[in-house]
């Protein structure tokens, strides 16, 4: 399959978005992820989009651990490679085991969970599937998160539901390891 855009170049992007791309690829151990080289694009919204997204995810209040299982929960739902494949090491790196990311990606129980943790997977797969909660679920994702909390986890599946429909429909590949 090919991307729908091609990745865009230094000259497409500028020095700093392509910096940018690069050093990601760099923690990622891939080349520089299409999703920074092509979302760069977009310039100015690049950027915007990029601050909401890290306001999210890894400066959001959830703990990295938790905003990682959400996204790998997302993913799942979505069944989109790129973003499973991006999280997968993520995930490690947040401190998800191997098993357990394992586990979330084959969409089966995880018992590792803590009950927060289990809550908040469930709050994630629930809002996918339906776009709403009901107010048995929002009880119990209220029963383990503050307002803020619940209000983030909220925009975070809401903003991994979205972006998973921009790189499907942009047919962007998962990244190559180096």
């Amino acid at each position: 399959m090919t991307a729908r855009i091609a990745p865009g170049t230094l000259r497409e992007l500028g020095p700093v978005r392509w910096g940018f791309a690069r050093a990601a690829g760099r923690v990622t151990g891939t080349e520089p992820p299409a999703i920074f080289t092509t979302l760069g694009r977009t310039k100015g919204l690049f950027t915007g989009w990029l601050h909401f997204a890290g306001r999210l995810m890894p400066f959001g209040s959830l703990q990295r651990r938790e905003s990682e299982l959400v996204i790998l929960t997302v993913a799942t739902e979505r069944g989109c490679d790129y973003e499973r494949e991006h999280h997968r090491l993520l995930g490690r790196r947040a401190g998800l085991t191997t098993a357990e990311i394992e586990a979330v990606l084959a969409n089966t129980v995880v018992d590792s969970l803590s009950p927060r943790e289990a809550v908040l997977r469930e709050s994630a797969q629930v809002l996918v599937r339906t776009r709403d909660l009901d107010d048995a679920q929002w009880e119990r994702l209220r029963s383990v998160t503050t307002e803020r909390e619940a209000i983030e986890l909220l925009l975070l599946v809401g903003h991994y539901d979205m972006l998973a429909t921009t790189l499907m429909t942009l047919r962007l590949e998962p990244d190559r390891h180096r």
